[in-house]
């Protein structure tokens, strides 16, 4: 199975010869759903791609691209614990790619595979992190669009495992700050553990005084998102999607800022990347794990190197064996194979970054 479409290819693809061609982009867990499930929605594409090429092409190249994609479908891994597949036949050339990222149904006939297909058919979940505090006790919740998970940090959740630590103090209330400080530090100890799981934004509540403590002591803010006064250690989950609702209302400039605090957290690990030249360089070598590239950036280069690793802009004619019409594409591809994921941001966003950025895994 073909896993790199070379720059021939990318434009052999546009030309009759290559057509029909189809590109199937669907939801895939099989470690999840049932196969039964999964292969009658395979069923259901393979009928929608038949119905619409036998409605435009009648030669024998259809019957090549509907067998491909049979056999494609039949033999298709369920054994991965990816989310997602995008599946590309043209009577020459065959594509899967497993991803972990999650996506919408996505049927093209009679185009060309293009990788940022892959991000426009994206769900868009607001994934998050709620840190929960009182004066005694802490909570982490796992939230999305449509529910709350409880997660486990690897600190204690509650003050009474520190209660020995303030024993040689007289004053009760002098004991009971100091507990408060040192069960709020090993609270965001156990958040920037959890973040390294699920690099999300997080939205902090508690009441106005614990907060206060802890913002002043975190070692985690440029993850915080937002604080939310209040008393919600006993709270349902309806309640709690309520308090965030402001926040979750502008969930575009939640994620830009986000997105933003990553890459300085990145910069300062030194596993930030920026330019296209060093992002090819670091996604071809499996450490790409956030992509961050602004929407209509596009970039033609040449390889060289034995393996590949490197490129450059061409000033003059190109190479056609090294040439590479889209190196931004080439390298989502990389990215979203080894299980790394891509935001598209505005225009002009990473104008001090060249216009693309790579987070390396830590």
């Amino acid at each position: 199975m073909n896993t790199v479409l070379s720059s021939d290819i990318r434009e052999g693809m546009n030309t009759a010869h290559y057509k029909p061609s189809v590109s199937i982009i669907l939801p895939f867990e099989p470690k999840m759903g049932g196969k039964a499930e999964i292969m009658h929605q395979l069923k259901c594409a393979l009928d929608k791609v038949e119905r619409e090429i036998k409605q435009t092409y009648n030669n024998d190249l259809s019957a090549v691209v509907l067998q491909k994609l049979r056999t494609v479908i039949r033999n298709l891994n369920f054994s991965t614990y990816k989310k997602s597949i995008a599946i590309y036949i043209s009577p020459f050339f065959e594509k899967v790619l497993y991803l972990d990222i999650p996506v919408k149904e996505h049927i093209i006939v009679n185009g060309s595979f293009e990788i940022r297909d892959l991000l426009f058919s994206k769900k868009e979940l607001h994934q998050y992190l709620v840190l929960i505090l009182s004066a005694k006790s802490s909570k982490v919740y796992l939230g999305n669009t449509t529910s709350f998970t409880k997660v486990k940090a690897n600190v204690p959740d509650h003050i009474a495992a520190f209660r020995h630590d303030g024993n040689h103090f007289g004053d009760p209330l002098a004991k009971k700050e100091v507990l408060l400080k040192k069960f709020l530090q090993h609270t965001d100890d156990g958040l920037k553990f959890l973040l390294h799981v699920y690099p999300f934004p997080v939205f902090v509540m508690g009441s106005k005084k614990v907060l206060g403590v802890y913002k002043a002591l975190t070692k985690n803010e440029k993850s915080i998102a937002g604080y939310v006064p209040g008393h919600f250690e006993k709270v349902a989950d309806n309640l709690l999607s309520d308090a965030l609702k402001p926040f979750l209302d502008n969930w575009a400039k939640v994620k830009s800022e986000d997105l933003r605090h990553q890459m300085e957290k990145a910069a300062d690990a030194g596993k930030l990347s920026s330019g296209i030249g060093e992002v090819w360089k670091q996604a071809s070598q499996h450490r790409g794990r956030l992509l961050i590239v602004e929407n209509n950036f596009i970039c033609s280069a040449e390889k060289k190197g034995t393996e590949g690793n490197i490129i450059y802009m061409p000033a003059g004619p190109y190479n056609k064996f090294s040439y590479i019409k889209d190196a931004v594409d080439d390298v989502i591809e990389k990215v979203l194979e080894d299980g790394g994921d891509v935001e598209f941001v505005e225009d002009g966003t990473l104008a001090d970054h060249q216009h693309i950025s790579l987070i390396q895994y830590y």
